[in-house]
């Protein structure tokens, strides 16, 4: 079984959000479900930072052993860091993906985002 934070906030597309410390900013990855079903993490392709995005549109790739995917933003908002480890360890979302295996962070644009996703409960739901 996937581990799934109840924490966190998903997406059906299989992307989390996990809030920062800082208001109004979020950790973007992958869920553990995601990372198992692609495989083991290649390369990941991520923007760079300043560039903004809208919800659900495609923020980068990933690539595995199994398949290349899209990524998608989970919510409207600016890149404010990526995550550089994942350059010389990409997989990073395989071992960690809730942890160290974070992707960008987003500046959230609309909070209003925030409400179409889904909790732990419902994104179990999802991929059951």
């Amino acid at each position: 079984m996937s581990d799934i934070p109840s924490d966190l906030l998903y997406t059906e597309e299989h992307e989390y959000l996990r809030p920062s410390s800082e208001e109004g900013i979020f950790f973007v990855g992958i869920t553990d479900y995601a990372q198992g079903e692609l495989g083991d993490v290649v390369y990941i392709e991520l923007p760079d930072t300043g560039i903004s995005f809208s919800k659900m549109e495609v923020f980068g790739t990933i690539e595995a052993v199994k398949a290349v995917s899209d990524l998608y933003s989970p919510i409207s908002g600016e890149v404010i860091e990526i995550n550089i480890a994942l350059d010389d360890d990409p997989s990073l979302v395989n071992s960690d993906p809730y942890g160290e295996g974070w992707m960008i962070k987003l500046r959230v644009d609309d909070e209003g985002d925030l409400d179409a996703l889904l909790d732990a409960d419902r994104y179990e739901d999802h991929i059951s």
